[in-house]
Parts: structure tokens; sequence; C-alpha cells
């Protein structure tokens, strides 16, 4: 088995090895191009995104700058939006459900070392999966780590460190970060019928 195939499997693989190195080398030349464009080369962005990403179901935006170790291990829904400064070490698969907003400053981690010292020396890892499902709104600067879930529609406040599965349609904040409150049909700031109005006008 070879260590690239050991990491899609979760088990520990050596980081340092020739092929590893290479994906992250492909990685890091695609984002640096991606890196480079401004506002106006979209479709040259979804082009090096549809590269680089392991599947993107329809489109999606991501503002640069942005870093990943491998890209390859990142699935992401349609319509979802990363804004500036996303970073994924994506050691384990990281799967993003359709109509995510991602705030600036999103980092997830999914790299797992070992505790004890001569075993992280080896360079041997593991990556835990993460997933984000439709719907989902991360704010500014938060922090996921490997082997979390969140589910559809929650809302995670600015600044907070998820170590541990979210439910859908709830507020959760804080680190670690905790469930506050369910969302509810009280938290509605906008009416329907003036949504429809406002499509209609931009369409």
């Amino acid at each position: 088995m070879t260590q690239k195939e050991r990491r899609q499997q979760g088990l520990h693989f050596d980081a340092s090895d020739p092929e590893i190195i290479e994906e992250r080398m492909r990685a890091q030349r695609l984002i640096n191009r991606f890196n480079r464009l401004d506002e106006t080369e979209q479709e040259e962005a979804q082009r090096i995104l549809h590269e680089l990403l392991g599947s993107i179901e329809g489109k999606c935006y991501f503002v640069p700058p942005i870093f990943m170790d491998y890209g390859s291990n990142i699935h992401v829904g349609d319509r979802s939006f990363f804004n500036a400064g996303f970073t994924a070490l994506d050691a384990g698969e990281i799967h993003i459900g359709k109509n995510a907003f991602i705030g600036p400053n999103v980092s997830i981690y999914t790299p797992q070392h070992p505790l004890l010292t001569e075993e992280r020396n080896t360079y041997y890892e593991r990556g835990l999966p993460v997933t984000i499902g439709d719907n989902v709104w991360i704010g500014g600067s938060v922090t996921i780590l490997g082997g979390v879930t969140i589910g559809e529609g929650a809302v995670i406040g600015a600044g907070s460190v998820v170590t541990r599965d979210i439910p859908a349609r709830v507020v959760a904040a804080g680190n670690p970060c905790r469930v506050l409150r369910p969302i509810t049909d009280s938290d509605r700031v906008l009416e329907l019928a003036s949504l429809s109005t406002l499509h209609v006008e931009h369409s």
C-alpha cells in the first residue's frame, strides 16, 4: 500500500513520502496562480479551482488568498462562498455542502499527529475527516478540527474553535464551540414577499 493510499484510508502515513510531497507541490503551484488573479478573471479562477479541488458541484467562489495542503481532498457544493484567508489542511477529506457561507480567515485542520515525541518526529500523521452541511454559516476566524461534522443550517459564531460535532439548525459559539440555542422562525428578519420582489428585480 502506498503512503497516499494509507492517507486516503485514514491510516497513519508518511508526510515526507516523495509522492505526498509532489502532490503538495502541485497544489501550491495552482494556489499561487489562483492567488495572483484579480476580480475580473473569474473564468480562469473557476478553471484552477476545478483542477485543484477534489470535486465542485456547480460553481463556488473563493476570495484570495487561499491555502490548502493538497486540494484534492476537498469537495464543495454549489454556490458556496469562501471569504479571504481560507486555510484547509486536507490530509483528511473535507466535504462542504451547498450554499455554505465561510467567513474570512476560517481554518480547517484535519491532520492528527502522534502525542509521543519519538513518534511525531517520524513525520507520520493521519487525517480525520470534516463534514460541513448545506446552508451552514461559519463566522470569521473560526477553527474547525478534524473529525467534526457541522449539521445543515447551523451558524458558528466568529472566533469559535469547533472540536466536536454541531447539530443542524443551531447557533453555536465559543472555545470550545458549544450550542447556544436553536434557530427558529422568530429569527426571521426579511419578509418572504420582499425577497421574492428583490429576486425578480435583479434577475
